[in-house]
């Protein structure tokens, strides 16, 4: 379906094409709605299909391959198994194609759902009223709606040359993805999950891998049993993590080495500077500020807990402007997104029973594709002793998973998993897990700690063995 250019007048207009704004426009849609959609970029599917979960989680299959590649030979004796050697440049291609296939998922999707999808920047000029200025360079025209939201999403943060001299001959998140080659040495700078994925998917799969944190720990918003478990963890595997440090300047030429000043006054000498500091919304151009919509100090548009936009002091406080996803600033998931924009369509567009339907942001679960993997829902400890003080109870266990049982000592991955309740009730307040396959062991848990589970209904239910995640029904 080619993006449209046509004037008309809609029931609910979307801006941006990612997972928030698909995901909001479908469900409003399939209510009989008639719905427009508006997306800048080439490629339906926003930052998770395009350059974020989706072809990340692919690297991190290939780096996770490698690694049981290295393990089936010495460890489970199979022969003829040779080092992994993976071929960058010719795995690129493929990767992408698969993302393509998902971009053209979506438009059929919006075609289905009779969404009608126009190509183009879109600006709010009134409450009411979004010019479109069409990606193929024709001329603007508006098109009105009863009700509006901004999905635009957000994008990786770099310093600029003013802050960082030479800091743009670095790449972003996005741009690891653009990379045809395998670089041979890297700088990853940040410490957040982005940071770490993208570190242990390059060290993986063999380059040689340093990482620079401003402080001691990786993922430091996570809770400590994370944060202790990873970070020796990760310099014992060989990746080169320097702490307690910052890029004062980069030299070189891009494609080229490049040398990494250091606060310390020390050098690195790299093929590929990776910035991953951090993410901001994209707000810029869309006309919000004029409106009078309110954006705290990030940049987010501040919302209310129904996704409306608020208005700074003086402007009439409007009732149709929404905003979902990254670019309100809170939880910044896929998931979250589209759970977010489909109840927002709900409660607009849908039956009685969906009046109030809304996002809660609590017990939201998260996991971090690091090696090992981590999964996380709830309070971190030190939150919940904030909040409950005393009544905070701790029950924890440190083992290895049953798979590496037959490979060598220096090779086997940790495993921590942390149950944190509150009261005489034992309430579950938060999971943290770390270890083989905590990415797909988090889901059910974090159902157990929505529902509001109790330590005992954990330990009334009957283990699955031999499994890790039993390890989360016998804690004592």
């Amino acid at each position: 379906m080619a993006p449209l250019n046509l004037q008309g007048k809609y029931d609910y207009i979307c801006i941006g094409g990612g997972s928030g704004g698909v995901a909001s426009s479908r469900r409003a849609a399939s209510y009989g709605k008639k719905v427009a959609l508006i997306e800048s970029s080439p490629n339906l599917g926003g930052t998770c299909v395009n350059v974020g979960c989706v072809p990340k989680k692919i690297m991190w299959h290939a780096a996770d391959l490698a690694d049981r590649l290295r393990h089936a030979s010495k460890g489970y004796h199979f022969e003829n198994v040779p080092p992994p050697q993976f071929n960058w440049a010719s795995f690129k291609p493929q990767r992408d194609a698969y993302i393509r296939r998902l971009n053209g998922i979506y438009e059929k999707n919006l075609e289905k759902e009779k969404v009608d999808y126009y190509g183009g920047t879109a600006r709010l000029v009134s409450p009411n009223e979004v010019q479109i200025t069409p990606s193929d360079g024709g001329k603007p025209y508006v098109i009105t709606g009863d009700y509006i939201s901004v999905a635009t999403g957000g994008r990786p943060t770099v310093p600029s040359d003013d802050e960082i001299p030479g800091a743009s001959l670095g790449i972003d998140s996005d741009g690891f993805f653009d990379l045809e080659d395998q670089p041979k040495r890297v700088a990853v700078v940040g410490a957040g999950y982005i940071a770490v994925e993208l570190a242990g998917v390059l060290h993986t799969l063999g380059s040689e891998t340093h990482i620079l944190i401003r402080r001691e720990r990786v993922l430091r918003t996570f809770d400590p049993i994370l944060q202790d478990t990873l970070t020796p963890w990760m310099e014992h595997t060989g990746i080169n993590i320097h702490k307690n440090t910052s890029v004062t300047k980069v030299e070189g030429q891009k494609g080229g080495e490049l040398t990494v000043h250091l606060n310390d006054g020390t050098q690195l000498k790299v093929d590929c500077v990776l910035w991953a500091i951090g993410r901001h919304a994209n707000t810029e151009g869309l006309g919000l500020e004029e409106l009078g919509i309110q954006l705290n100090k990030r940049g987010d548009v501040v919302v209310d807990e129904f996704q409306k936009a608020l208005f700074v002091e003086g402007k009439p406080q409007l009732e149709n402007i929404f905003a979902v996803g990254d670019i309100q600033g809170k939880a910044l998931l896929t998931p979250v997104a589209i759970a977010a924009g489909r109840r927002l369509s709900n409660r607009l567009f849908g039956p009685e029973k969906f009046r109030n339907d809304k996002l809660s942001y609590e017990n939201i679960p998260t996991v971090v594709f690091s090696h090992p993997t981590i999964g996380t829902v709830g309070l971190t400890e030190p939150e919940a002793r904030q909040k409950y003080g005393s009544a905070v109870k701790i029950y924890q266990s440190s083992f290895r998973s049953l798979y590496f049982s037959q490979i060598e000592e220096e090779h086997k991955e940790p495993t921590v998993y942390k149950l944190i309740v509150v009261g005489e009730e034992e309430r579950v307040v938060g999971v943290h897990i770390i270890g083989q396959g905590s990415d797909e062991v988090l889901q059910g848990f974090a159902v157990a700690v929505k529902m509001g589970a109790r330590k005992q209904d954990l330990d009334d239910t009957v283990a699955i063995h031999p499994t890790s995640a039993e390890e989360l029904v016998t804690l004592r």
